[in-house]
């Protein structure tokens, strides 16, 4: 099994889960295919910037897409956004295409997606390229203490 500080503070929460380790993935839907999951169970982290040293994790199902005016809405701000990869790695510890909740180097707020719910089982980043943990969306949203909201639409 794959090392990481994602796969680490998975297997200390206790909760069930299974690593699955792929070759890295070009696209959100060549991922979901070499895992065997459809594309709705793959979620993106993507790391926002609220402020100056004040970032948030947004879990986002393949398929999706992050939709800011509900973003902003939820955390009660007017304005968001997107750090750089080198502001990324500063602010969570991984790189690009890597990032998780799991095992950052700071523990940002977590908010997922309303429409992963109702899966059975989820895939979110295992903290580096290729490596992928599959659980179930109330493991996940009870380890992070993640709020549920509608935060996307549909591509």
């Amino acid at each position: 099994m794959p090392d990481t500080p994602a796969t680490r503070a998975i297997a200390a929460t206790g909760i069930s889960h299974r690593v699955v380790t792929t070759e890295p993935a070009g696209s959100a839907e060549e991922s979901a295919a070499m895992q065997g999951i459809p594309l709705e169970a793959l979620l993106r982290t993507i790391v926002v910037r609220r402020g100056e040293d004040d970032y948030v994790f947004v879990l986002v199902p393949g398929g999706r897409r992050f939709d800011w005016p509900k973003v902003r809405a939820h955390l009660g701000v007017k304005r968001l956004s997107l750090p750089d990869a080198d502001e990324a790695l500063a602010a969570t510890g991984y790189e690009r295409g890597a990032i998780t909740p799991f095992g950052a180097s700071r523990a940002w707020p977590v908010v997922i997606d309303a429409s992963v719910v109702s899966r059975d089982r989820v895939a979110i980043g295992g903290g580096a390229h290729g490596v992928n943990v599959h659980l179930a969306p109330a493991d996940l949203i009870a380890a992070l203490d993640a709020a549920v909201v509608d935060v996307t639409e549909p591509e």
